[in-house]
Protein backbone atom coordinates (compact mmCIF):
# COMPACT_ATOMS: atom_id res chain seq x y z
CA UNK A 1 0.00 0.00 0.00
CA UNK A 2 1.45 3.34 -0.52
CA UNK A 3 2.12 5.91 1.73
CA UNK A 4 -0.66 7.39 3.62
CA UNK A 5 -0.49 11.44 3.37
CA UNK A 6 -1.51 13.20 7.07
CA UNK A 7 -0.70 15.62 9.11
CA UNK A 8 1.09 15.19 12.66
CA UNK A 9 2.40 16.84 15.60
CA UNK A 10 5.98 16.21 15.20
CA UNK A 11 6.61 16.81 19.01
CA UNK A 12 4.52 18.32 21.64
CA UNK A 13 3.68 21.99 21.30
CA UNK A 14 5.22 22.22 17.99
CA UNK A 15 2.56 23.20 15.09
CA UNK A 16 1.22 20.46 12.72
CA UNK A 17 2.75 19.62 9.68
CA UNK A 18 2.37 17.46 6.09
CA UNK A 19 3.83 13.80 7.27
CA UNK A 20 3.34 10.41 5.85
CA UNK A 21 2.92 6.90 7.31
CA UNK A 22 3.12 3.39 6.35
CA UNK A 23 -0.75 1.97 5.93
CA UNK A 24 -1.55 -1.52 7.06
CA UNK A 25 -2.49 -3.91 4.22
CA UNK A 26 -6.13 -5.06 4.59
CA UNK A 27 -6.58 -8.41 6.62
CA UNK A 28 -9.52 -10.82 6.35
CA UNK A 29 -11.53 -8.86 8.54
CA UNK A 30 -10.11 -5.12 7.88
CA UNK A 31 -11.55 -2.24 6.00
CA UNK A 32 -10.16 0.79 4.02
CA UNK A 33 -11.34 4.08 4.26
CA UNK A 34 -11.31 6.95 2.24
CA UNK A 35 -11.56 9.42 4.47
CA UNK A 36 -13.92 12.09 3.64
CA UNK A 37 -14.03 14.79 7.16
CA UNK A 38 -12.73 14.61 10.08
CA UNK A 39 -13.65 16.92 13.10
CA UNK A 40 -11.14 18.56 15.45
CA UNK A 41 -12.00 17.48 19.44
CA UNK A 42 -10.52 19.42 21.96
CA UNK A 43 -8.40 16.31 23.20
CA UNK A 44 -6.73 16.53 20.06
CA UNK A 45 -5.14 19.74 21.52
CA UNK A 46 -4.58 18.62 25.03
CA UNK A 47 -2.64 15.35 23.58
CA UNK A 48 -0.82 17.03 20.82
CA UNK A 49 0.47 19.15 23.42
CA UNK A 50 1.13 16.43 25.53
CA UNK A 51 -0.87 18.24 28.35
CA UNK A 52 -2.48 14.71 29.53
CA UNK A 53 1.27 12.92 29.60
CA UNK A 54 2.65 9.80 27.56
CA UNK A 55 1.67 10.89 23.99
CA UNK A 56 3.77 9.44 21.60
CA UNK A 57 5.33 11.56 18.66
CA UNK A 58 5.00 12.13 15.69
CA UNK A 59 1.71 12.09 16.44
CA UNK A 60 -1.75 12.20 13.68
CA UNK A 61 -4.70 13.07 15.37
CA UNK A 62 -8.23 13.27 14.82
CA UNK A 63 -11.11 10.35 15.73
CA UNK A 64 -14.21 11.57 14.40
CA UNK A 65 -13.68 10.09 11.09
CA UNK A 66 -16.66 10.06 8.25
CA UNK A 67 -15.60 8.00 4.83
CA UNK A 68 -16.35 5.90 2.13
CA UNK A 69 -15.15 2.04 2.18
CA UNK A 70 -12.69 1.94 -0.74
CA UNK A 71 -11.73 -1.93 0.19
CA UNK A 72 -12.75 -4.92 2.33
CA UNK A 73 -11.13 -8.24 3.30
CA UNK A 74 -12.43 -11.74 1.99
CA UNK A 75 -14.07 -12.23 5.59
CA UNK A 76 -15.90 -9.05 5.97
CA UNK A 77 -19.38 -8.96 6.02
CA UNK A 78 -20.70 -5.35 7.88
CA UNK A 79 -19.98 -3.14 5.28
CA UNK A 80 -19.23 -3.18 1.83
CA UNK A 81 -17.15 -1.66 -0.88
CA UNK A 82 -19.16 2.17 -1.58
CA UNK A 83 -20.45 2.17 2.32
CA UNK A 84 -20.19 5.52 4.44
CA UNK A 85 -18.27 4.34 6.91
CA UNK A 86 -17.32 5.97 10.72
CA UNK A 87 -14.08 5.40 13.24
CA UNK A 88 -14.59 6.98 16.59
CA UNK A 89 -12.52 7.24 19.56
CA UNK A 90 -11.39 3.29 19.55
CA UNK A 91 -9.58 0.75 16.91
CA UNK A 92 -9.23 -2.18 18.75
CA UNK A 93 -9.54 -4.30 22.04
CA UNK A 94 -9.16 -7.20 23.14
CA UNK A 95 -12.93 -8.26 22.20
CA UNK A 96 -12.90 -11.18 24.67
CA UNK A 97 -12.40 -9.54 28.58
CA UNK A 98 -15.96 -9.21 30.56
CA UNK A 99 -16.21 -5.44 29.85
CA UNK A 100 -15.94 -6.44 25.67
CA UNK A 101 -18.07 -8.75 25.88
CA UNK A 102 -20.77 -6.20 27.26
CA UNK A 103 -20.18 -4.44 24.73
CA UNK A 104 -18.09 -1.83 26.78
CA UNK A 105 -15.01 -1.79 24.55
CA UNK A 106 -13.91 1.49 25.78
CA UNK A 107 -12.81 -0.08 28.93
CA UNK A 108 -11.14 -3.17 27.81
CA UNK A 109 -9.40 -4.69 30.64
CA UNK A 110 -6.64 -5.09 28.28
CA UNK A 111 -6.65 -1.39 27.47
CA UNK A 112 -8.48 -0.29 24.30
CA UNK A 113 -6.62 0.51 21.01
CA UNK A 114 -7.05 4.14 20.82
CA UNK A 115 -7.49 5.65 17.07
CA UNK A 116 -4.54 7.38 17.91
CA UNK A 117 -1.50 8.30 20.39
CA UNK A 118 -2.01 4.61 21.22
CA UNK A 119 -0.95 1.28 19.93
CA UNK A 120 -2.62 -1.44 18.70
CA UNK A 121 -3.43 -4.38 20.76
CA UNK A 122 0.26 -5.74 20.36
CA UNK A 123 1.78 -2.84 22.05
CA UNK A 124 4.22 -1.56 20.05
CA UNK A 125 2.53 -0.50 16.68
CA UNK A 126 1.52 3.19 16.91
CA UNK A 127 -1.87 3.75 15.72
CA UNK A 128 -2.46 7.17 13.90
CA UNK A 129 -5.75 9.05 13.40
CA UNK A 130 -8.20 10.97 11.21
CA UNK A 131 -5.84 13.59 9.68
CA UNK A 132 -5.17 11.55 6.77
CA UNK A 133 -6.05 10.50 3.72
CA UNK A 134 -6.79 6.64 4.72
CA UNK A 135 -7.66 4.44 7.74
CA UNK A 136 -7.52 0.27 8.16
CA UNK A 137 -9.78 -0.78 10.67
CA UNK A 138 -11.03 -3.95 11.71
CA UNK A 139 -14.70 -4.21 10.87
CA UNK A 140 -15.86 -4.68 14.37
CA UNK A 141 -14.73 -0.73 14.95
CA UNK A 142 -15.92 0.09 11.74
CA UNK A 143 -19.64 2.32 12.13
CA UNK A 144 -22.42 2.38 9.25
CA UNK A 145 -23.47 5.86 8.69
CA UNK A 146 -26.51 6.09 7.84
CA UNK A 147 -27.74 7.52 4.78
CA UNK A 148 -29.37 11.38 5.45
CA UNK A 149 -26.65 11.93 7.95
CA UNK A 150 -24.54 15.08 6.15
CA UNK A 151 -21.27 13.13 6.38
CA UNK A 152 -19.40 16.32 7.93
CA UNK A 153 -21.47 17.45 9.96
CA UNK A 154 -21.85 13.94 10.94
CA UNK A 155 -18.22 13.47 12.16
CA UNK A 156 -18.11 14.57 15.30
CA UNK A 157 -21.13 12.61 16.11
CA UNK A 158 -18.39 9.82 16.67
CA UNK A 159 -16.84 12.04 19.77
CA UNK A 160 -19.22 14.67 20.68
CA UNK A 161 -22.16 12.97 20.00
CA UNK A 162 -21.54 9.60 21.75
CA UNK A 163 -20.02 11.24 24.85
CA UNK A 164 -23.22 13.00 25.40
CA UNK A 165 -25.50 10.22 23.71
CA UNK A 166 -24.59 7.97 26.28
CA UNK A 167 -25.11 9.66 29.71
CA UNK A 168 -28.13 10.86 28.59
CA UNK A 169 -29.44 7.30 27.69
CA UNK A 170 -27.24 5.63 31.01
CA UNK A 171 -29.72 7.66 32.76
CA UNK A 172 -32.79 7.50 30.59
CA UNK A 173 -33.38 11.04 30.08
CA UNK A 174 -36.90 11.34 29.32
CA UNK A 175 -39.74 13.67 28.52
CA UNK A 176 -40.84 15.89 31.41
CA UNK A 177 -36.99 15.66 32.82
CA UNK A 178 -35.41 18.38 33.90
CA UNK A 179 -31.81 18.94 32.17
CA UNK A 180 -29.08 21.12 32.81
CA UNK A 181 -26.24 21.33 30.59
CA UNK A 182 -23.39 23.02 31.62
CA UNK A 183 -20.82 24.69 28.98
CA UNK A 184 -22.29 25.09 25.20
CA UNK A 185 -19.47 24.28 22.96
CA UNK A 186 -18.84 21.05 21.18
CA UNK A 187 -19.77 18.78 23.87
CA UNK A 188 -22.88 21.14 25.38
CA UNK A 189 -24.46 22.11 21.98
CA UNK A 190 -24.95 18.33 21.15
CA UNK A 191 -26.21 17.46 24.79
CA UNK A 192 -28.50 20.28 24.30
CA UNK A 193 -29.66 18.75 20.61
CA UNK A 194 -29.56 15.16 22.13
CA UNK A 195 -31.70 15.72 25.56
CA UNK A 196 -34.40 18.01 23.94
CA UNK A 197 -34.94 15.34 21.05
CA UNK A 198 -35.36 13.06 24.15
CA UNK A 199 -38.27 15.28 25.18
CA UNK A 200 -36.49 17.04 28.03
CA UNK A 201 -36.94 20.77 29.75
CA UNK A 202 -32.77 21.87 29.23
CA UNK A 203 -31.43 24.98 30.62
CA UNK A 204 -28.40 26.19 29.35
CA UNK A 205 -25.55 27.38 32.31
CA UNK A 206 -23.16 29.87 30.84
CA UNK A 207 -20.87 32.26 31.84
CA UNK A 208 -22.44 35.14 29.57
CA UNK A 209 -25.62 35.69 27.82
CA UNK A 210 -23.12 35.80 24.98
CA UNK A 211 -24.65 32.22 23.21
CA UNK A 212 -28.21 32.55 24.51
CA UNK A 213 -29.95 32.86 21.13
CA UNK A 214 -27.91 29.70 19.73
CA UNK A 215 -28.88 27.91 22.61
CA UNK A 216 -32.86 28.49 22.27
CA UNK A 217 -32.32 27.37 18.39
CA UNK A 218 -30.62 23.99 19.26
CA UNK A 219 -33.76 23.41 21.82
CA UNK A 220 -32.57 24.68 25.33
CA UNK A 221 -35.98 26.47 27.25
CA UNK A 222 -33.97 28.18 29.43
CA UNK A 223 -30.46 29.84 29.62
CA UNK A 224 -29.32 30.98 32.56
CA UNK A 225 -25.58 33.18 33.55
CA UNK A 226 -23.84 31.33 36.25
CA UNK A 227 -21.51 34.44 36.94
CA UNK A 228 -24.90 36.02 38.29
CA UNK A 229 -24.70 35.64 42.28
CA UNK A 230 -28.07 34.66 42.26
CA UNK A 231 -28.40 31.97 39.86
CA UNK A 232 -27.26 29.17 41.80
CA UNK A 233 -29.61 29.94 44.21
CA UNK A 234 -32.69 30.22 42.21
CA UNK A 235 -31.93 27.18 40.76
CA UNK A 236 -31.86 25.32 43.97
CA UNK A 237 -33.16 21.75 43.59
CA UNK A 238 -34.39 22.20 40.30
CA UNK A 239 -32.76 19.78 37.96
CA UNK A 240 -32.95 15.50 37.61
CA UNK A 241 -30.24 15.65 35.84
CA UNK A 242 -26.67 17.59 35.12
CA UNK A 243 -24.34 17.12 32.06
CA UNK A 244 -21.39 19.21 32.84
CA UNK A 245 -19.05 20.57 29.70
CA UNK A 246 -16.71 22.45 31.23
CA UNK A 247 -12.90 21.71 31.01
CA UNK A 248 -11.92 24.73 32.60
CA UNK A 249 -11.90 25.00 36.86
CA UNK A 250 -14.82 25.41 38.79
CA UNK A 251 -17.02 24.14 41.22
CA UNK A 252 -18.35 20.74 41.62
CA UNK A 253 -20.66 21.65 44.68
CA UNK A 254 -22.38 24.57 43.03
CA UNK A 255 -24.04 22.66 40.53
CA UNK A 256 -24.76 19.72 42.65
CA UNK A 257 -26.94 22.12 45.05
CA UNK A 258 -29.15 22.35 41.84
CA UNK A 259 -30.36 18.80 41.29
CA UNK A 260 -33.30 17.75 43.19
CA UNK A 261 -33.44 14.77 45.60
CA UNK A 262 -31.54 11.59 44.01
CA UNK A 263 -30.70 13.96 41.01
CA UNK A 264 -27.43 12.83 38.92
CA UNK A 265 -25.04 15.26 38.24
CA UNK A 266 -22.26 13.52 35.08
CA UNK A 267 -19.06 14.81 34.24
CA UNK A 268 -17.88 14.90 30.59
CA UNK A 269 -15.33 17.73 30.66
CA UNK A 270 -12.49 17.40 32.35
CA UNK A 271 -10.56 20.09 34.30
CA UNK A 272 -7.00 20.59 34.96
CA UNK A 273 -6.67 19.99 38.37
CA UNK A 274 -8.64 17.66 40.85
CA UNK A 275 -12.13 19.32 42.02
CA UNK A 276 -12.68 19.32 45.62
CA UNK A 277 -16.27 17.85 46.31
CA UNK A 278 -17.97 18.61 49.33
CA UNK A 279 -19.59 15.10 50.84
CA UNK A 280 -22.20 17.04 52.32
CA UNK A 281 -23.38 18.38 49.00
CA UNK A 282 -23.89 14.62 47.67
CA UNK A 283 -25.47 13.42 51.36
CA UNK A 284 -27.81 16.05 51.18
CA UNK A 285 -30.33 15.09 48.54
CA UNK A 286 -29.54 11.66 48.03
CA UNK A 287 -27.22 13.06 45.17
CA UNK A 288 -24.66 11.39 42.70
CA UNK A 289 -21.99 12.69 40.83
CA UNK A 290 -20.71 10.26 38.01
CA UNK A 291 -18.31 10.65 35.48
CA UNK A 292 -18.94 9.41 31.72
CA UNK A 293 -16.50 8.58 28.85
CA UNK A 294 -17.85 7.57 25.11
CA UNK A 295 -19.56 4.37 24.45
CA UNK A 296 -18.84 0.78 22.96
CA UNK A 297 -19.51 0.16 19.33
CA UNK A 298 -22.89 -0.87 19.57
CA UNK A 299 -24.05 2.31 22.03
CA UNK A 300 -22.18 4.53 19.09
CA UNK A 301 -23.97 2.73 16.13
CA UNK A 302 -27.08 3.36 18.51
CA UNK A 303 -26.33 6.99 18.31
CA UNK A 304 -25.57 7.29 14.74
CA UNK A 305 -29.28 5.72 13.93
CA UNK A 306 -30.40 8.13 16.13
CA UNK A 307 -29.35 11.02 14.74
CA UNK A 308 -30.61 9.82 11.91
CA UNK A 309 -33.81 8.89 12.45
CA UNK A 310 -33.96 12.69 14.33
CA UNK A 311 -32.02 14.57 12.09
CA UNK A 312 -29.40 15.61 14.19
CA UNK A 313 -25.68 16.60 13.11
CA UNK A 314 -23.02 19.07 15.12
CA UNK A 315 -23.14 22.54 13.60
CA UNK A 316 -19.70 22.82 12.15
CA UNK A 317 -17.35 25.15 10.30
CA UNK A 318 -15.44 23.30 7.21
CA UNK A 319 -11.30 24.22 7.11
CA UNK A 320 -9.07 22.74 5.12
CA UNK A 321 -6.13 20.45 6.51
CA UNK A 322 -3.51 24.10 6.13
CA UNK A 323 -5.45 25.74 9.25
CA UNK A 324 -5.48 23.53 11.57
CA UNK A 325 -2.61 25.33 13.96
CA UNK A 326 -5.11 28.61 12.98
CA UNK A 327 -8.36 25.82 13.76
CA UNK A 328 -6.83 25.28 17.60
CA UNK A 329 -5.81 28.30 18.43
CA UNK A 330 -9.32 29.58 17.87
CA UNK A 331 -10.46 26.42 19.92
CA UNK A 332 -9.06 27.44 22.97
CA UNK A 333 -10.76 31.07 22.85
CA UNK A 334 -13.83 29.76 22.11
CA UNK A 335 -14.19 30.95 18.83
CA UNK A 336 -15.74 27.88 16.88
CA UNK A 337 -19.73 27.37 16.69
CA UNK A 338 -19.63 24.69 17.57
CA UNK A 339 -16.99 22.00 15.91
CA UNK A 340 -14.06 22.41 13.19
CA UNK A 341 -14.22 19.69 10.83
CA UNK A 342 -11.28 19.22 8.45
CA UNK A 343 -12.55 18.52 4.58
CA UNK A 344 -9.63 15.91 3.66
CA UNK A 345 -10.13 16.64 0.15
CA UNK A 346 -7.48 19.39 0.87
CA UNK A 347 -4.82 17.14 1.91
CA UNK A 348 -4.95 15.84 -1.49
CA UNK A 349 -3.39 19.20 -2.71
CA UNK A 350 -0.76 19.85 0.01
Amino acid sequence: MPKTPAYAAPAAGKPLAPFSFEQREVGPHDVLIDILYCGVCHSDIHQARDEWGGAIFPMVPGHEIIGRVKQVGPQVTKLKVGDMAGVGCMVDSCRDCQTCRRDLEQFCERGMAGTYNSTYMDRKTPTYGGYASRIVVTEHFALKVPEGLDPAAAAPLLCAGITTYSPLRQWNCKKGDRVGVVGLGGLGHMAVKLAASMGAEVTVLSTSRAKEADARRLGAQGFEVTKDAGTFKKLAGRFDLILDTISAPHDYNQYLRMLRPQGTMVVVGVPPEAVPVNAFSLIGGNKRLAGSMIGGIAETQEMLDYCAKHNIVSDIEIIPIQKINEAYERMLKGDVRYRFVIDLASLERA
